[in-house]
């Protein structure tokens, strides 16, 4: 049977529970209005955007779980785990992904004047993403961009430095592109220093927006299809993650939810 479990990290909704993952039932348009509600109250937060490689993660790790659990803003990234949700009974009523978030969340930002930080991406790719978005959103206020060399987060040092070009800059939002669960690590300890901001784990989001990275065509989004376009454009990169690792798991969650269903209709 789906379980609820109380989202005691905010005191709102309950998170419907899928794949092992607590998810907050919410639209990319309800999840932005939360953030711009926080952010006007002077409090921050953390949104986590799992898909089934973080269901994975998430549940053969115990500290990976409790990072999870404790952002604020936990929504499904992955079509496979809205469509459990829905044969369990207790549907989320949309994907969000980060690379939407990126958008709708700046063009808040935007209009609210929160200055905005990119941290991510091989060099040149947060800069090339914040003058996309700025030419979408003029009035946006990029405050800073950063892309730290591959593995600074395996030092102490390296964080510290990273984090320090962050909180110097003084944004309200930030967008960590690093991939789960560094960036959700890194913006774990970035919360102490910036209470008030709010961070948002977005993965290959910010090479989306600055057009490095080839995004599926919205027919195949949301057909649940991104996947296999992503896999013909990194075959090599991305083959065995999803070919062996999440395909298979996205097929046993889906017939788990399916036989979930059943012995509830079945039972007196």
């Amino acid at each position: 049977m789906a379980r609820i479990r109380a989202n005691a990290s905010t005191g709102r909704a309950a998170r419907v529970v899928v794949g092992g993952v607590g998810f907050d039932p919410l639209t990319e348009d309800e999840v932005a209005e939360r953030v711009e509600a926080e952010l006007s109250a002077g409090r921050g937060g953390h949104i986590v955007t799992p898909n089934v490689d973080i269901c994975q993660a998430v549940a053969g790790d115990a500290a990976l779980r409790e990072l999870v659990d404790g952002a604020e803003v936990v929504v499904a990234d992955g079509m496979p785990l809205v469509w459990a949700s829905r044969l369990l009974g207790t549907p989320v009523p949309e994907r969000v992904t980060g690379a939407d978030l990126i958008w709708s969340l700046s063009d808040r930002a935007a209009r609210r004047g929160w200055p905005v930080y990119l941290l991510g991406g091989p060099p040149g790719v947060a800069a090339a993403a914040a003058a996309e978005l700025a030419g979408r959103h003029p009035r946006l206020r990029v405050c800073g961009v950063d892309a730290p060399p591959y593995g600074f987060d395996a030092t102490a040092r390296g964080r510290q430095q990273a984090r320090r070009k962050v909180v110097r800059a003084g944004p309200r939002l930030v967008f960590v592109g690093l991939g789960f669960p560094r960036q959700d690590l890194l913006i774990d300890e970035l919360r102490r220093e910036l209470p008030g901001t709010w961070f948002v784990g977005c993965g290959a989001a910010i090479g989306f927006a600055a057009g490095t990275v080839s995004r599926a065509p919205r027919w195949m989004r949301g057909a649940g299809l991104e996947w296999l376009f992503r896999l013909a454009c990194e075959p090599g990169r991305l083959a065995r993650r999803y070919l062996v690792d999440d395909v298979p798991f996205a097929l046993r969650l889906l017939l788990t939810s399916v036989a979930t269903r059943m012995r509830r209709r079945s039972a007196p």
